[in-house]
């Protein structure tokens, strides 16, 4: 059995105040939550920083150092990817094994748009990686939603090909969950058996909701997923 902890559009900045929230002080708060957690990754799934720039990367690094297990991320929209790969190279993955689980990644940033594309070469990649795999089970992380989110979100800011990647993953019955953010709401939905789940924002959420939260996972070594989304004060 593994753990981790799934985070999300943390939008950092050179100053503290985003979208009239202290993401800053937002984070921190997480981060103080999920050093409490026993967990063996902790992975974000894309908009690190707010506008990119290489300080705003150091800052997020500052605020990330109490967690004391391997840190994975995936660039979204917001994301600077040359400045995010010269900060924190060492957090972007391709893939990651937890015990009998593998999680995956697909990039569906398309630079200079809000919503989200999947290429036919990203398309392959992901497709050769599941192939090759000597995992049981497999999860995929993107940043952009790929459901309706059957919310006040606009879901023309969302996978644009969503078809085009449901073509990959229903040739891969190990895939069991599929990880996103972007759209700052905790929700689940389902497709032919596939569980597909929003992660929260850590800076603050587009509905209703008034907390910062993030989700955490449990991997069992039968194939079975379950997942908490927790939900802190801000």
């Amino acid at each position: 059995m593994k753990h981790f902890v799934q985070i999300s559009d943390c939008h950092i900045d050179d100053n503290a105040q985003v979208m009239g929230v202290d993401s800053h002080t937002n984070l921190k708060k997480v981060v103080d939550k999920i050093t409490t957690l026993e967990s063996d990754a902790l992975v974000i799934s894309g908009d690190l920083a707010h506008n990119g720039t290489r300080q705003s990367y150091k800052k997020l690094k500052q605020i990330l150092a109490p967690i004391n297990t391997n840190i994975f991320a995936i660039t979204g929209n917001h994301d600077n990817a040359e400045n995010l790969n010269t900060e924190l190279g060492e957090y972007l993955f391709d893939t990651v094994t937890l015990g009998a689980w593998e999680i995956a990644t697909i990039d569906s940033v398309q630079v200079g748009k809000s919503s989200g594309f999947v290429s036919a070469k990203a398309l392959a990649k992901l497709d050769t990686q599941l192939q090759s795999s000597n995992a049981k089970y497999a999860l995929v992380v993107l940043h952009h939603p790929v459901v309706p989110m059957n919310s006040n979100w606009n879901d023309a800011l969302s996978l644009e090909n969503p078809q085009d990647l449901f073509a990959v993953l229903d040739k891969h019955s190990k895939i069991q969950a599929l990880l996103f953010g972007h759209a700052h709401e905790s929700a689940e939905f389902s497709k032919k058996g596939l569980k597909i789940i929003a992660c929260p924002s850590t800076a603050l959420q587009f509905n209703d909701e008034n907390a910062i939260g993030f989700n955490y996972y449990t991997l069992f070594d039968d194939g079975q997923l379950t997942y908490e989304t927790q939900w802190i004060t801000r």
